[in-house]
């Protein structure tokens, strides 16, 4: 663990404690939608004004929150959220990654989609492979992917041994890969295997599983 934390981290932390209030984080989600002076919201918020004061107060010190004067009235300030001030807070933001390795067990199916759907949402490049390689991609992978506009005509599975690279960020989906391999440094998503069942219906459910955790997890990294 790192003895100290950088300045960005820092900043984080601050702006994590100054939202862990019901009442501060009431105020963020009216500043979201436009600029207040204090008055509306007291108003709108029902607080009384020394209580709000102390509110606006943390989150200026935070930097989450900023005011100005008004131009008409200018015994009149107005609240405003801070330009990007809540776009680091996400947990997990700062990872970086010379390459995303996505790894299931056969390499036929959920890592070929995962590494599909990563290269739509990222410009880090992804590629994967399998602990135990199957000859071809599945036809249910395939299928699915057609269905969503993904091309995996000319996938082939590949061996983990020879595809992993120094850097890597490796994502485990599915549970055998992940519980054969402990010692791969990286992320593990627990993602039924849908050639088990092989209906249409299971791979429609892993595809929206892995679209949803590839949405999450491509604004967090960095390339390396």
């Amino acid at each position: 663990m790192e003895t100290e934390l950088s300045a960005a981290f820092r900043q984080r932390l601050a702006r994590h404690a100054a939202l862990a209030d019901a009442g501060r984080l009431r105020i963020v989600d009216l500043l979201t939608l436009g600029d207040r002076s204090p008055s509306e919201l007291q108003a709108e918020l029902g607080m009384p004004s020394n209580l709000l004061a102390h509110h606006l107060r943390i989150l200026e010190d935070a930097g989450l929150a900023a005011r100005h004067r008004s131009e008409a009235d200018r015994r009149r300030s107005y609240i405003r959220l801070v330009a990007g001030s809540l776009e680091d807070l996400v947990p997990g933001s700062g990872h970086q990654a010379r390459r995303v390795l996505f790894v299931c067990t056969r390499n036929s199916a959920r890592s070929q989609l995962a590494a599909a759907l990563w290269r739509q949402a990222s410009g880090i490049p992804a590629t994967s492979a399998g602990t135990h390689p199957a000859d071809r991609i599945s036809r249910g992978a395939l299928e699915v992917a057609a269905r969503h506009g993904l091309d995996l005509a000319d996938a082939v599975p590949q061996q983990l041994d020879q595809v992993m690279g120094e850097g890597d960020f490796v994502v485990t989906v599915c549970d055998n890969a992940h519980e054969e391999v402990p010692g791969l440094q990286g992320v593990h998503w627990s993602i039924p295997d849908p050639v088990r069942q092989g209906t249409a219906a299971a791979f429609e459910e892993a595809y929206g599983q892995i679209s949803h955790r590839v949405s999450d997890l491509a604004p967090r990294l960095t390339a390396a």
